[in-house]
């Protein structure tokens, strides 16, 4: 697995999604601080306001345009799109260093926007790509590092986004954006499969396009809707780390980002292990059983939160409950075994639907997953402004895999 680092056909297309992702996350959340601790110290609401902004800004392209990216990717090289959009990012780094500079905020979350963008074109382009450079039984092994990277990225990102000097972060965006770049420019030529077929401008029918290319064929559709849960489930994860850690736990903030950490790390762990369970086989065979393993897992946090109780504690006294330690595996549990889950889901994306329309089905895929993502996020804060609770909302939401075993097994079987 690890040889495949340091091979042309997929060493520069790592480099570039990893510091591509790290980008999005770090000026995103720098953005963030900036505003909650600068801009708008003196307004919570406010901060939290333009927090939920940056989100909705970010995701919106997925929505608007992912279909056009799937098109595109499916009738041009991806390898000169990988390129164009790094080419983009240059550009867009260059703004954010200027609206941090200036202190514009509403500059700032134009650029934001503009990042949902290039992840938007990219996103189709950097799963598509894997089968026309890679061999069958290398397929999971790349995909699961793509998968690793991308999680590892989320994390570093935000905490250094937390960490660094608002003067660093436009110089060092930008600066990551050329590297990124230069590793484009080395991925090698991702020709279409049927070259010469023309691009359909319009965002809606490309849209259309794409959901009917995923609709249409079952496997596809499966695979979609239990990776879209996946997103779901991680997206209704972050967004309680701190509120749980610091409303239920009474922990600090290091207690909040070591859940984040642990999140990330086993996502990637069980992302990275997967390839080498299945021996480079394309198979779903252990996605039921890491679905049974999230839903446990989720479920013992109904039982292990309460058990550290809701005194303050920095990460010391944290460690020195043996109740912190059990949620900290709970919460590792759940996400090795989410690594496992996703990663075969994403191989039956790259492989069941014709290799002419694989960038489309993938873009399908981007804009269910978008969906889902903001309805699990409104839910779960629905649910909890409610009064059920953020630890029992996220051991029903881990519970909610349970719906999807039987098309899992059927999906196996096909």
């Amino acid at each position: 697995m690890w040889t495949l680092l340091a091979t042309r056909r997929f060493g520069p297309l790592f480099v570039t999604q990893l510091l591509g992702a790290f980008n999005d996350n770090l000026f995103r959340t720098a953005l963030v601080f900036i505003v909650a601790y600068d801009l708008a110290a003196a307004d919570p609401k406010a901060a939290a306001l333009l927090a939920t902004t940056a989100a909705g800004l970010f995701i919106a392209p997925f929505f608007l345009f992912s279909g056009l990216a799937g098109s595109l990717a499916d009738r041009r090289d991806k390898a000169a799109i990988c390129r164009l959009v790094k080419l983009m990012e240059i550009g867009f780094m260059g703004l954010g260093w200027l609206a941090l500079a200036l202190g514009s905020i509403n500059l700032a979350l134009a650029v934001v926007f503009l990042m949902g963008c290039h992840s938007t074109l990219f996103g189709p382009v950097k799963y598509a790509i894997l089968p026309q450079h890679l061999r069958e039984d290398e397929l999971i092994a790349g995909t699961g590092l793509v998968e690793a990277a991308t999680f590892v990225a989320i994390l570093l990102g935000q905490v250094a986004g937390g960490l660094l000097a608002t003067a660093a972060v436009g110089p060092i965006t930008l600066a990551l954006a050329g590297i990124g770049w230069l590793a484009a420019r080395a991925i090698p030529s991702a020709p279409p499969e049927q070259p010469g077929r023309p691009i359909n401008w319009n965002p809606l029918a490309t849209s259309r396009a794409a959901l009917a290319t995923a609709f249409g064929n079952r496997r596809l559709l499966v695979a979609t809707l239990a990776i879209s849960w996946f997103w779901a489930l991680g997206a209704i994860y972050t967004s309680q780390f701190v509120p749980m850690a610091r409303n239920v736990m009474g922990g600090t903030e290091a207690v909040a980002t070591l859940f984040l950490a642990a999140f990330s790390v086993g996502i990637a762990l069980g992302s990275i292990v997967v390839g080498r369970w299945l021996k480079g086989r394309i198979s779903t065979r252990l996605c039921a059983g890491a679905g049974l393993v999230m839903a446990l897992a989720g479920g013992d946090l109904w039982f292990s939160v309460p058990a550290v109780g809701s005194a303050p504690k920095d990460m010391a006294m944290f460690f020195a409950n043996p109740a912190g330690w059990r949620v900290l595996a709970d919460l590792f549990a759940l996400a090795l075994a989410g690594g496992v889950f996703s990663v075969p889901l994403y191989g039956v994306l790259q492989t069941a639907g014709p290799a002419q329309k694989r960038a489309s089905a993938i873009a399908a895929n981007n804009i269910i997953n978008s969906l889902f993502q903001v309805a699990a996020v409104l839910g779960a804060g629905a649910a909890i402004g409610a009064g059920l609770g953020a630890v029992p909302v996220l051991a029903l939401s881990g519970l909610t895999v349970l719906l999807l075993l039987p098309a899992l097994r059927q999906l196996d079987r096909a």
